[in-house]
């Protein structure tokens, strides 16, 4: 595995609302790169500077990671986890309209 590449992809929508995994460090630096000049804020300006610094060695990919995840979950594009999503639908539900 590469030293940039996250353990867990980070997932993330994407123009439309299209989930993309994000990999390593270098895929979310270059996504924060192209966040809208005018809604970058100090959240954007965390994440961006620790991308840069995971990808100068200086500190581990997951801590770039954890701020890329507080970076998206602040903006509203961290996609869902579909997992937990499937494992509570697979559940019984008291709704009626649920089958």
């Amino acid at each position: 595995m590469k030293p940039d590449t996250f353990k867990t992809p980070v997932t993330v929508l994407i123009g439309l609302g299209i989930p993309t995994p994000v990999k390593s460090v270098l895929h979310a630096y270059q996504l924060l790169m192209d966040w809208p000049a005018a809604s970058r804020d100090g959240a954007h300006a965390v994440a961006a500077n620790a991308c840069l610094t995971a990808l100068n060695g200086l500190v581990e990919a997951e801590t770039a990671r954890g701020l890329f995840v507080a970076f998206a979950e602040r903006h509203d594009v961290l996609a869902p986890d579909l997992d937990m999503l499937v494992a509570t639908c697979g559940r019984s539900s008291s709704d009626p309209h649920i089958h």
